[in-house]
């Protein structure tokens, strides 16, 4: 299947939050028709509403004209009526990082896509190998992990399951090509690449917080100032959301069975009081 041709078939996108609406918008504004589910009105209302002042930005600065900006907009469909089910090439999931709300999600899709479609996760950290044997099709099944903000970030790590075929990955990379991203292909293991090395980077900084090595813009310059990083561990642990790096954390510490990875009790501490980050106007900052 070319990018040319794949470029222009439909794609489902489950989950209108933080990493689901900018999928759905880099696919939109990729040419393809977009369907956008979200089970919850008010999520998928925020959702468009998100996308809409996205694309603003970009008009704003001269990187869109008004004309592209309406024709994204009008490619996104939110209602399954109004979408072209067996002719959906691919279906990204980007829902909450809980395996049970996945394998609904999945097993769903696995009935109503056709068969040659590909059923691709978002997951920061899940198993894409579990996560396939749920389905039918575990030769179709990929990960998509794709990098916030996703309109602006570049990465996209394309995770290969136990099962998954060279030609799913062949297209999946492909298709990662033709959205102007790079997609970087890496094994099926707790964390993938990126998470295994972020997150254990930012679970140490929330230690260094907790026993009073440092106050949090301390450690934040340090990281940017000495490490030349874009964004503090801290900082970045808010844009993330903190209940998505604790349950990351425990991915990898059920995973690995290692010590090293074990969840800072702050962060558990943050969860269990609604402090979240920027979604939640506070966390490890505060936030309008």
């Amino acid at each position: 299947m070319s990018a040319t041709t794949q470029a222009l078939r439909p794609v489902l996108v489950v989950g209108a939050g933080t990493m689901g609406n900018g999928i759905a918008q880099t696919f939109a504004a990729g040419g393809h028709p977009v369907l956008l589910l979200e089970a919850n009105e008010a999520a998928l209302k925020r959702g468009l509403a998100t996308i809409e002042k996205s694309l603003a930005k970009f008009v704003e600065k001269g990187k869109l004209d008004a004309a592209k900006r309406d024709e994204t907009l009008a490619r996104i469909a939110t209602r399954e009526s109004d979408f072209p089910m067996d002719a959906c090439s691919i279906a990204v999931e980007a829902v909450p990082e809980k395996f049970e709300i996945k394998r609904a999600v999945f097993q769903s899709l696995d009935q109503k896509l056709p068969p040659d479609a590909i059923l691709a996760s978002n997951t920061s950290s899940l198993s894409i190998t579990e996560l396939a044997a749920m389905t039918k099709r575990p030769r179709r099944f990929v990960g998509m992990h794709f990098m916030n903000p996703v309109p602006l970030m570049p990465l996209v790590e394309v995770v290969r399951g136990l099962d998954t075929s060279d030609e799913t990955v062949a297209e999946t990379v492909e298709l990662s090509k033709a959205l102007g991203k790079t997609p970087v292909v890496v094994m099926d293991r707790p964390g993938f690449v990126s998470n295994r090395i972020l997150m254990p980077m930012i679970n140490e900084a929330a230690f260094t917080l907790l026993e009073g090595v440092a106050d949090r813009e301390a450690i934040d310059t340090v990281m940017k100032l000495g490490m030349n990083h874009p964004m503090g561990p801290l900082a970045l642990a808010d844009l993330i959301g903190i209940d998505v790096c604790l349950d990351i954390m425990n991915v990898l510490h059920e995973g690995f069975g290692d010590s090293k990875y074990r969840p800072c009790p702050l962060l558990k501490s943050m969860v269990a009081a609604g402090r979240l980050g920027r979604k939640s106007g506070r966390g490890f900052y505060e936030y309008a």
